[in-house]
């Protein structure tokens, strides 16, 4: 276990290092930074890069299993009113425990925090049910996806356009680190009990209908409740004069999380003590080692939301107002897409998914491939993000040609890329997303005299949008290759497999 932990969080530090590197140069050269605040933010990436190991690590040893185990159980079942049920009520569940949820909620005005919170939680849970029976009924996720987001833009025209950003949001910030390991794992439950070439291909797609279920869940709320602003309170740094003070920060607001995610956690122990009681499925050192998992989850997020949001979010708040408050303004295009490159790597979500894709697509679709395709996708969305902070135009003007792309694009390439890109989409939109590049477009729209609801907004639902894209065209090149493979003459690669076995002797 202890290899394991450490293994994790080496992977941890090498996905936070090159953020942390970026911040140190950028308070050399462009925003000078008082020591205490760089002290703060190193702070903050340390509970991070330890909080992600644990965490990492918890989700692999209860969530994952205790997911598979409900899908398993589920399908043996074979009554359909039962699955739907069940399925219903664990992405309700999950998806109120979701950290990341509670930080929506304090963003929109006009509409009450419980009344936002589950409204969205039924959202997911409904489009769980979509998601499950897409898989029991070999519906084709390309056209699924096709016609939901036709009526999820039908509805967004209905809906007031300063509500529009936040809902888009919504889409992504509601499949985090909880929600992504438990309702993937429940997806391949269901796929492994098909026994045809494409089940594991459709154990993909669930975390793409889950996020479309939030963004109408908030949009339906919007029309019917009028809103007339959605704010968000910016982040401030707290004065600090000595290192002492930064530690008393982070002591202060440990609480706080603690508390948010021992609550949040409280509904997956639920299901899991009363699956365990009705299936007997696990034996005594697997409910152990699941119990231990759970408390490793536990801990691994207290560490990285404590580390995110009193060390990250200042900072990131800090570092847009900055550098938009000046002549070279339209630098923050390159620094943003710099960091959107980054950034994407420390999200706890995406190594849930990255290690999932690779074992079940048996390598087909490596890590590294993945890591890459996202790292661009993010940097092309934080890019565009900062246009918009700059330039102030409408989010429609980018959402609609790039979900049209991308659904253009899910009719030519493999099944299993598809699911794999629009999945992509709502884990890359994580806690790092909402903490630290939200912040920061924020910080930079305030400087740059814009308005923050229109403007600032919308950044998650971006850095949710390219991956759908870059990962598509991977895809493509990827079928392009096979195809090319495929029609070589035998003698032909008869005589490159002599030609290698010659190279490989001398």
């Amino acid at each position: 276990m202890n290899e394991k932990l450490k293994e994790k969080t080496r992977e941890s530090l090498a996905s936070v290092l090159p953020i942390t590197l970026i911040v140190l140069l950028l308070s050399i050269t462009f925003v000078p930074m008082q020591v205490a605040t760089w002290e703060l933010f190193v702070m903050g990436a340390v509970l991070v890069i330890i909080g992600m190991g644990f965490f990492q690590l918890g989700a692999e040893i209860a969530m994952m299993p205790l997911g598979q185990g409900i899908g398993g159980q589920l399908v043996k079942s074979r009554k359909l009113i039962v699955t739907i049920v069940i399925c219903f009520l664990v992405g309700t569940v999950i998806t109120v425990s979701e950290p990341d949820l509670q930080v929506l909620a304090a963003q929109v005005a006009s509409i009450p925090n419980e009344v936002l919170i589950w409204s969205v939680a039924v959202g997911v849970g409904i489009f769980t049910v979509v998601a499950i029976l897409r898989i029991l009924l070999k519906i084709s996720l390309s056209k699924l996806l096709s016609v939901l987001y036709i009526l999820l833009f039908v509805l967004a025209a209905c809906a007031p356009s300063e509500f529009l950003a936040v809902a888009f949001d919504s889409g992504g910030v509601t499949t985090g680190p909880m929600t992504v390991p438990f309702i993937m794992a429940i997806g391949v439950g269901f796929s492994a009990a098909r026994s045809d070439r494409e089940g594991a291909s459709d154990s993909f797609g669930l975390i793409a209908l889950c996020s479309i279920g939030p963004i109408m869940m908030v949009l339906l709320l919007g029309i019917f409740y009028h809103p007339t602003e959605a704010v968000y309170t910016a982040v401030e740094i707290v004065p600090a004069d000595t290192l002492q003070d930064v530690i008393r920060q982070f002591v202060s607001a440990l609480p706080q999380y603690t508390k948010e995610v021992v609550v949040s956690m409280l509904p997956v122990g639920a299901v899991f003590v009363l699956f365990q009681l009705f299936t007997r499925q696990y034996h005594k050192y697997q409910v152990l080692r699941m119990c231990m998992g759970f408390l490793y989850t536990i801990l691994g997020l207290i560490l990285f939301l404590t580390g995110v949001n009193v060390g990250f979010a200042p900072v990131g708040s800090l570092l847009g107002g900055s550098l938009a408050d000046g002549p070279m303004k339209w630098i923050l295009l390159p620094i943003g897409m710099v960091i959107g490159y980054f950034i994407v790597k420390a999200e706890p979500a995406v190594k849930v998914l990255n290690d999932q894709v690779e074992e079940i697509t048996g390598g087909t679709i490596s890590h590294t491939m993945m890591n890459r395709c996202l790292s661009i996708g993010v940097a092309c969305a934080v890019a565009l993000a900062m246009v918009r902070v700059l330039t102030g135009i409408s989010i429609y003007w980018i959402l609609i040609p790039g979900y049209a792309l991308s659904l253009i694009l899910s009719h030519f390439v493999p099944p299993v890329f598809v699911g794999v890109a629009f999945d992509s989409g709502g884990v890359a939109s994580g806690p790092m997303t909402s903490t630290f590049l939200l912040p920061l477009a924020m910080g930079a729209c305030t400087a740059a005299g814009g308005n923050v609801v229109t403007d600032a907004f919308g950044v998650v639902a971006l850095v949710a949008l390219t991956p759908l894209i870059t990962i598509q065209i991977m895809g493509c090149l990827y079928a392009y290759r096979s195809k090319r493979e495929a029609q070589k003459p035998a003698d032909t690669v008869s005589d490159d497999i002599v030609l290698e076995l010659g190279e490989d002797e001398e």
